[in-house]
């Protein structure tokens, strides 16, 4: 139980922490919090190294959807990210779903986690399952224990049986969202998409092939309004020039898979860290205040 909650104002202010001769890692902070702060709902940092102030959990069931995998405790994030979900899952009804598995979004107050993603740290991420739902009224247990399904053919050049034109309309409802960045999914996916719309529309420039995304695809928000203190290290899709929508890169990525003898090959970045490795003294003064608040 919380017995204390930051004020917006005293998490502005940077207060100051005890010295310590050896950080925390940030993970072990943040993967240990089991509630949010109070106050106002503030971003800070960025999706990869950053936190939040107020946030809100997704309820674990909802007339259209249902959080997954509650073990983790990551159904939570920025209001205005709940907000989106709730909505999207309420159009998805419109669209032939039943409703919509929510994934992991974030820890209560973001942050490195202990396992899995290096993102979904600032409230402003969610993962979205392939499977359409056959029941959203699942016990605990089965959260834990179903699996999404993949709507990528085991090759990787096109389709599974698994894909419909109720995924297509899903994606595309989230991508026209004024609120939503990029969508991270499987580039066979986005190839589908651009074909099926004539290479034609700005909302394809949001969808991000990235490997490991065909049994759920994952939107990231825009930093939220009254969050000064929030980064996005990318342009925002918004924001970038041009009228390339991103399907050619997308159509050459599957040659690449077909003949992966032509991929040139790319050189690792050598100063890259997993935020896994973060130590709390290393994240942003705000979230050192927000992680280990009381």
């Amino acid at each position: 139980m919380i017995r204390k909650f930051l004020t917006t104002a005293a998490i502005l202010m940077g207060m100051a922490l005890p010295a310590s001769a050896q950080s925390p890692l940030a993970k072990d902070v943040f993967g240990r919090v089991g509630g949010p702060t109070g106050g106002s709902a503030v971003v800070v940092g960025t999706y990869s190294k950053g936190c939040f102030n107020g946030g809100a959990a997704l309820p674990e069931s909802g007339p259209s959807w249902q959080a997954m995998r509650l073990s983790r405790n990551r159904n939570w994030a920025h209001p205005e990210t709940v907000n989106f979900l709730v909505g999207l899952s309420q159009a998805a009804t419109k669209m032939g779903w039943r409703g919509l598995y929510i994934g992991d979004m974030s820890q209560p107050r973001g942050g490195p986690m202990m396992t899995g993603h290096a993102s979904h740290q600032s409230g402003l991420d969610a993962d979205i399952w392939m499977l359409m739902p056959q029941s959203l009224n699942l016990s605990p247990a089965q959260r834990e224990s179903i699996s999404s399904v993949s709507v990528v053919a085991s090759n990787g050049l096109g389709l599974s049986r698994y894909w419909t034109p109720a995924h297509a309309a899903l994606i595309q409802s989230a991508a026209m969202d004024r609120r939503v960045d990029r969508i991270f999914l499987d580039a066979a996916i986005k190839v589908e998409l651009c074909r099926a719309n004539g290479n034609r529309g700005a909302w394809l420039q949001k969808l991000r092939p990235t490997p490991n995304h065909d049994y759920h695809f994952h939107v990231r928000l825009n930093c939220p309004a009254g969050s000064a203190g929030c980064h996005n290290t990318a342009t925002p899709v918004a924001q970038l020039s041009g009228n390339d929508n991103g399907c050619g890169a997308a159509m050459q990525e599957l040659s690449y898979r077909a003949n992966p003898s032509t991929r040139p090959r790319g050189k690792p970045d050598p100063d890259y860290r997993h935020p896994r490795s973060y130590r709390l003294s290393e994240m942003p003064r705000q979230c050192q205040v927000i992680g280990t608040a009381r």
